[in-house]
Formats: C-alpha cells, structure tokens, sequence
C-alpha cells in the first residue's frame, strides 16, 4: 500500500479532504495535514511550528506527495514541502484539476 501526503494551501482544506477520501476508498493510505477547526483559536508561533513539523515528519514517512494546486496555486509553504520532498527523493504527483464532482 502506497503512503501518500497531501500538500496544498489551507484555502482548498474542502478539496484536499475530498481528495484524500476519494484515495483511501481506492487503497492508498493518505496524510493530511491537520486542518485549522478551532474557531477565535490564536495560535503561537510554537504551536504553528509543531504543525510544520508534524507535517514535514508525515512527509518523510510517504512514498510521496500529492500537490493539491488547484487553479495553479502553489503557496510558499506548500513550495518549502515540494522542496523538502524533493530533497528527500520523494516521488511528487500533482492534482491540478477543479473537483467538479459534488
């Protein structure tokens, strides 16, 4: 069973969790990241950079990342996850495609 990552900007967290059910009804076993859904909750720049970390570990224990970038959309933090897959000789694929499935 393929381990995959999902990376992608937190604007499209929807898409990337409809992407990430779609994988795992197909037999991939899928990483997300953690999605913000504490509302009014501020977050300290310890906590946002555990969230990196974890996120980078999850990473490092696929076989490869899935770049969710939707309209072409590639965030700075989602480039520092391509080149950190990248560096780690990780396989990348890329969705690049709108979800027109409702």
């Amino acid at each position: 069973m393929k381990i995959i990552t999902i990376c992608g900007s937190l604007k499209y967290k929807e898409e990337m969790m409809t992407i990430a059910e779609k994988m795992a009804l197909e037999g991939y076993c899928v990483l997300t990241p953690v999605y913000p859904v504490l509302e009014n909750y501020e977050r300290t720049d310890e906590q946002l950079e555990n969230l990196k970390a974890s996120h980078f570990k999850r990473i490092e224990l696929s076989d490869a990342i899935l770049v969710v970038n939707i309209n072409n959309y590639i965030g700075n933090s989602t480039k520092l996850e391509l080149e950190y897959a990248k560096n780690l000789r990780k396989e990348i694929l890329y969705y690049t495609d709108l979800i027109t499935e409702k």
